[in-house]
């Protein structure tokens, strides 16, 4: 992917010169807004590879920016950023859309690192056909919808479960490392040391596993990360 479009939406100015300056130094072409107001205006017209959103903006807040992108795009990726710090504020922001969170003052080599991070996944969409529908081992998905059909039921999947079974989808048969997982479906980053990620895996082998205790779809690759496929 050769010069992605970053759309920033920040109104304290010298944050934003910063990282405008850092991100073409990097590569990439990045429209500046400070509003949100704009921001929504700018992605109803222009394509943009990800977007990198204040919390606190003048006018609608990022919050309200974040809501307007996912009625009608799923896939942008969004990097949000806020002065606050607390855990309410950070998964508000998850968990209207956002798919990771920085928190002000940030390290701008982790900003450049995430922003990197961030690309890479969502080229993994643009590479492969869209998914909507799984079909494996007698279980049939609908990523669309939410529901499943298995062996032992209908089974109506959680926000968090089709985040994880798309970025499996995505990447079907390669070896995914947790970090990317852990990116994908949760916005976390690479450092956090959580037990989610292994306790939704055994949930996913708990609905679509003839034997959960000997996976054939959902497999674990030690000290590394898992693999997800089709046809064993």
């Amino acid at each position: 992917m050769s010069h992605p479009t970053i759309l920033l939406i920040e109104d304290e100015r010298n944050i934003a010169d910063g990282l405008v300056f850092n991100l073409q130094e990097e590569g990439y072409r990045v429209i500046h807004v400070e509003t949100g107001e704009e921001g929504v205006e700018i992605l109803e017209n222009t394509a943009v590879d990800l977007l990198v959103l204040d919390l606190m903006l003048p006018g609608i807040s990022g919050i309200e920016v974040c809501k307007t992108i996912r009625r009608t795009n799923e896939r942008l990726p969004i990097l949000m950023l806020t002065a606050k710090a607390e855990e309410y504020d950070r998964i508000k922001g998850l968990s209207v859309g956002a798919d990771d969170y920085l928190t002000k003052p940030f390290s701008l080599n982790e900003f450049l690192l995430r922003v990197k991070r961030m690309l890479a996944r969502s080229q993994w969409y643009r590479d492969e056909d869209p998914v909507d529908l799984l079909e494996f081992g007698g279980n049939r998905i609908d990523l669309v919808e939410g529901v499943a059909e298995t062996a032992t039921g209908r089974v109506t999947l959680t926000d968090q479960e089709l985040k994880l079974l798309s970025a499996f989808a995505a990447r079907e048969g390669k070896l995914v490392d947790r970090a990317e997982l852990l990116q994908s479906a949760w916005g976390m980053g690479p450092e956090v040391e959580t037990r989610t990620l292994d306790n939704f895996i055994v949930r996913l082998r708990r609905y679509f596993e003839i034997d959960p205790a000997e996976p054939r779809h959902f497999l674990t690759v030690r000290g590394r990360g898992y693999r997800f496929v089709l046809k064993p």
